[in-house]
């Protein structure tokens, strides 16, 4: 005669799904080898988990109340079972902690109160008595990458997530998916920390972690962020650089500005535009600075007629 799966969970045949999740998390959490060191414990430990993926499951637990242990390992001839028959015996998978796992959505509730090993941590409430104090994760940290534009103008980022969510029974969690909304502020910098608390995944024995972005500053074609200012680099020829010239640049907002360099320029030498750079992020209506570098071009060579010439005019 096969083992009784209803006997081994301490219910009737008449228990319905919520009853057998009870009756799996008490035993669970009762025969764990982590908590009962009993030497019994973990073969009673892999029966429970045994007789829970049975009954947990409709069609093995109908096949299992019809034909009892022998007709649901054996297999189900065709003629009794009709289209959706068993052909083939069913064998449980062997790992109780993968069912433990599965069913409470995380590793092992213990992990509060008792070493790898076993032994209670000493957590100031006696032992077990402090079961009821849940321990948060640790924060997960996201990149949030964002073009000097969308830190320029502001945006609105919508971020899926997924993470593991506690079913209504209470006992049993599932992957679902989740939008995030960022309002992106003007004037944000590198390094801004938004924070979605308790988003992380859920489980009967923690709190959830809050999940962190954390802002990083995508490559510009044109200009380099410093602090609230721009940078631009300009490449001059050394002929503009000594008798000067104007400079266009392209602006965030798409403006062109054309501005006149009277001054001899000399390897170390900026030209700074007031207001023209990056928005503040405490006051937006307020900006940063443009600063312009040079890139000195030097020809690769001169005519001895051009090196004349350059004599009379420097060294004269």
């Amino acid at each position: 005669m096969g083992q009784d799966y209803y006997a081994v969970l301490e219910i009737t045949r008449s228990a319905g799904d919520a009853d057998i999740k009870k009756a799996y998390r008490k035993l669970a959490l009762k025969y764990h080898p982590l908590k009962n060191k009993d030497p019994g414990a973990p073969h009673r430990f892999k029966q429970i988990a045994e007789a829970y993926d049975v009954l947990s499951d409709h069609r093995k637990k109908a096949t299992y109340d019809k034909f009892g242990e022998e007709g649901l390992k054996g297999g189900i001839p065709q003629e009794f079972g009709g289209e959706d028959a068993w052909t083939t015996g069913y064998v449980y998978h062997g790992d109780p902690n993968k069912t433990f796992k599965e069913f409470f959505g995380g590793d092992n509730p213990f992990a509060d109160f008792y070493t790898p090993e076993g032994g209670e941590i000493n957590n100031g409430f006696g032992g077990l008595r402090g079961r009821g104090v849940k321990k948060q994760d640790p924060p997960i940290e996201r990149d949030l990458y964002l073009s000097l534009e969308d830190l320029f103008f502001g945006c609105t980022k919508k971020i899926k997530i997924s993470r593991r969510v506690m079913n209504e029974d209470g006992h049993t969690s599932s992957i679902r998916d989740k939008i995030l909304s960022i309002d992106v502020r003007p004037g944000w910098k590198q390094g801004t920390k938004i924070t979605f608390p308790k988003e992380g995944d859920q489980g009967p024995n923690i709190i959830p972690a809050d999940i962190i972005f954390i802002v990083q500053e995508k490559n510009h074609p044109r200009f380099k962020r410093r602090g609230n200012d721009l940078i631009y680099t300009s490449q001059l020829s050394l002929g503009k650089a000594l008798i000067g010239c104007t400079v266009e640049v392209e602006t965030l907002d798409e403006r062109i500005l054309n501005i006149p360099i009277n001054d001899i320029v000399h390897p170390k030498y900026t030209k700074v535009v007031p207001g023209e750079g990056m928005r503040l992020a405490k006051d937006p209506s307020q900006r940063g600075d443009l600063i312009i570098e040079f890139d000195i071009q030097f020809p690769e060579h001169l005519t001895p007629q051009k090196k004349h010439l350059l004599q009379q005019a420097l060294l004269s």
